[in-house]
């Protein structure tokens, strides 16, 4: 029988391959059962987001160290395998600063639309990507409408905040919007040049060689933020839902609902309530506190696929203690029925401010100063689990007799079992687990995460 294959990361030894592991028979009361015989959602795939400082940080590398990032992002067996990936509609907090693809007031006719601006951005950051996985799965969304389209005439709906390090973006006290409003202005007239606008945006990419998916027709729907933003109400989304639809399946696009942002299933089952719009949803979005509406969707709602659409994104310092953070958010939705997974930031500099003044983490970090790079912590802890589960594996089901919970399990096409693990404690921690008819009995290291690659019986 094939051996065990076995990979340990810690804080200062990053992805060791470890002897291979032989089954031997079951001495004692096992940590955990894999349940192979009850699986779960099918898996989509992982990936991260395609945003213009990634880029604008990856140009400073040399070109061979630049294809090396996105080899070990893209290549399949290379790293991440990142199949399934984000992109914005326009500009996001990453952005370099605010723009859409069409500014100029009432151009309901869209003659003014273009996507010129990502020429130097975002297309060769995905043709880049392309090289090296050219089956690259894209969805998109947006986080702002063009200002002519919303209710306060701005891109933004609060105004600077200490958060954010108070960097000003002009919107004023009469402009400040809230949740649970509509800021998008809610007539035919908007939403059916809205629906347009993301056409014309489908059709343009389309031209350059680049062919997206699905759309989620606005980031965080709830949230009034300093950078592009817009709010919704469910039922206004609805509304909008039932012009884009029928726009996104002239192309054969899907369109989900999200993102969601708010721990409130509700806000989801509002829009899926409105048969009209209903019809045309084949998924959900679900990123930061809406983490908490996921086993409530995945529970009433089987048939929704369910995205994480934007991992938690952290504070600049890219630590051991927020990679280890993230794995309990990736553990949390694939247990809970996500069938993608997605990071936020692939590459920024050193600190990750964004244009607006907020610092987040990212796979990649660049020395601005001496032109290199490194591979975040949490680019390993991501990778213990996306370079191993492919896409099409089926989530699998674990049970403790000992309490211990701390891993997630997938089988794979080809029949292999991936379980990643993680030992939280300060100590070494033995862990015995059941894989079918198969035992594993293994010391995991303190504070490590850990991947054993089972071959099919």
């Amino acid at each position: 029988m094939s051996k065990i294959r076995w990979v340990v990361t810690t804080e200062d030894s990053p992805w060791v391959e470890q002897e291979s592991v032989d089954t031997g028979p079951l001495t004692g009361v096992p940590s955990a059962i894999v349940q192979l015989n009850d699986p779960q959602q099918t898996i989509e795939g992982f990936g991260a987001s395609f945003n213009e400082f990634g880029w604008d940080a990856l140009t400073l590398l040399s070109e061979a160290d630049r294809d090396d990032v996105m080899r070990s992002f893209f290549e399949p067996g290379a790293g991440l395998n990142l199949s399934l990936c984000r992109m914005p509609v326009a500009a996001n907090d990453f952005s370099r600063d605010w723009y859409s693809y069409d500014e100029t007031p009432e151009d309901f006719a869209l003659e003014n639309f273009s996507i010129a601006n990502d020429f130097d951005t975002l297309i060769p950051f995905i043709r880049a990507a392309k090289e090296y996985q050219p089956q690259l799965g894209l969805w998109a969304s947006p986080w702002s409408p063009p200002t002519w389209m919303k209710r306060n005439g701005h891109y933004a709906g609060q105004q600077p905040s200490p958060l954010m390090g108070n960097v000003e973006n002009g919107l004023r006290d009469d402009q400040v919007q809230a949740e649970n409003t509509d800021t998008f202005i809610q007539d035919d007239r908007h939403f059916d040049a809205y629906a347009r606008y993301f056409g014309k945006f489908i059709d343009a990419y389309a031209e350059q060689g680049i062919s997206i998916g699905m759309v989620m027709p606005q980031n965080e729907f709830n949230s009034a933020q300093v950078f592009p933003s817009c709010t919704w109400t469910p039922e206004g989304l609805a509304r909008f839902i039932t012009h884009l639809g029928p726009e996104m399946a002239k192309r054969d696009v899907e369109v989900f609902i999200g993102t969601l942002e708010r721990p409130n299933e509700r806000q989801a089952e509002a829009i899926l309530e409105d048969a009209e719009a209903a019809k045309y949803v084949r998924g959900v979005g679900v990123q930061w506190a809406g983490k908490g509406a996921v086993a409530y969707l995945h529970r009433n709602r089987p048939d929704l696929r369910i995205y994480q659409s934007e991992q938690e994104c952290g504070d600049g310092l890219n630590d051991w203690r927020y990679a280890r953070y993230a794995w309990s958010l990736m553990r949390h939705y694939m247990t809970h029925g996500a069938s993608a997974y997605m990071y936020w930031n692939m590459a920024l500099l050193e600190g990750g401010v964004s244009r607006w003044g907020w610092a987040q983490n990212s796979l990649v970090v660049v020395d601005p100063q001496t032109k290199t790079y490194r591979f975040s912590h949490e680019f390993q802890v991501l990778r213990h689990v996306s370079h191993f589960v492919e896409t099409g594996a089926r989530a699998l089901p674990t049970f403790s007799f000992m309490g211990y919970d701390n891993q997630i399990a997938f089988a794979n096409p080809d029949g292999s079992i991936v379980l990643v693990v993680q030992n939280d404690m300060r100590v070494p921690l033995h862990y015995r687990v059941v894989v079918g008819e198969r035992v594993l009995e293994v010391d995991l290291a303190a504070d490590s995460f850990n991947t054993f690659v089972v071959p099919a019986a």
